[in-house]
């Protein structure tokens, strides 16, 4: 399961939020709150395995590379016509780091939330995390290969805490079950993200990396490698808050989100 999904069947879906103009910090609490991913010119931003306006999943199960994910982003960026804030939580994430890696259009900050590249855990020594994380995936696509329905119960409660998936209401749950197969296509995506660390640092636009006080300690450790990787990020955390911080702290998460816009509107 894509763990910046489980959250309602709007939000799970929404991944990423483009923004093409400055917003203060109403607007952008609200459009976290509903799961915005529309820029004021009407253009939709992308949402990695849903269709597109004008753009379908490119992935297939021979073809994982989340580089499809990047085109999709980079397209839909063209066509708001415009320089953009992104801002991604978790898988989604992933897919703006990617996209924002080439510098192929332009982009006015980068906010990444709750990042999942675990390879970076790989890359910089973090055995142990990276140990940690490959058993609990390998376990997932397992129990999802085998018909367990509830399969994305593992990755749920890893990131929310024990019971969090059978806390959820039972509508949101089915939407979890129904899209279990999208999901398992994006954690191997996110598995197929392996580029040098060096190349992180071809993001220089002003960047917030944003986690939950509470998350996983993985999650945690890839935050701090990022923002260390990015030349001009910064590193935020939200205390209390775990995974789903989106939904459980939208208003401190939107003054941080809506802080870094400000900062880089005033540096255009």
């Amino acid at each position: 399961m894509s763990p910046g999904r489980a959250r309602s069947p709007r939000s799970r879906g929404t991944r990423h939020c483009a923004v093409t103009q400055q917003a203060g910090r109403d607007e952008t609490e609200a459009a976290i709150q509903r799961g915005d991913h529309r820029t004021p010119s009407g253009a939709r931003a992308p949402r990695a395995g849903h269709e597109h306006d004008g753009t379908t999943e490119r992935r297939s199960e021979g073809d994982i590379s989340i580089d499809h994910e990047a085109d999709i982003i980079e397209t839909v960026i063209h066509r708001a016509g415009g320089a953009v804030h992104l801002v991604g939580h978790s898988y989604g994430a992933q897919a703006y780091l990617a996209f924002a890696i080439r510098r192929a259009a332009p982009l006015i900050s980068l906010c990444v939330i709750e990042p999942t590249g675990v390879n970076l855990l790989r890359l910089t020594g973090e055995l142990v995390l990276y140990e940690q994380i490959s058993v609990v995936r390998d376990a997932y696509f397992h129990a999802f290969e085998s018909g367990d329905k509830d399969a994305a119960r593992q990755v749920i409660d890893l990131h929310d805490g024990y019971g969090s998936f059978d806390a959820l209401p039972s509508r949101v749950r089915d939407y979890i079950v129904a899209t279990t197969a999208t999901s398992i296509l994006d954690w191997r995506s996110n598995r197929d993200m392996d580029l040098p660390l060096e190349a992180y640092s071809e993001i220089t636009v002003p960047s917030l990396i944003i986690r939950g006080g509470r998350g996983h300690p993985y999650v945690s450790r890839i935050s701090e490698i990022l923002s260390s990787a990015m030349p001009n990020a910064a590193l935020a955390s939200v205390a209390g808050a775990a995974h789903s911080l989106m939904v459980t702290h939208a208003a401190e998460l939107a003054g941080l989100v809506a802080e870094l816009i400000s900062k880089a509107e005033a540096l255009k």
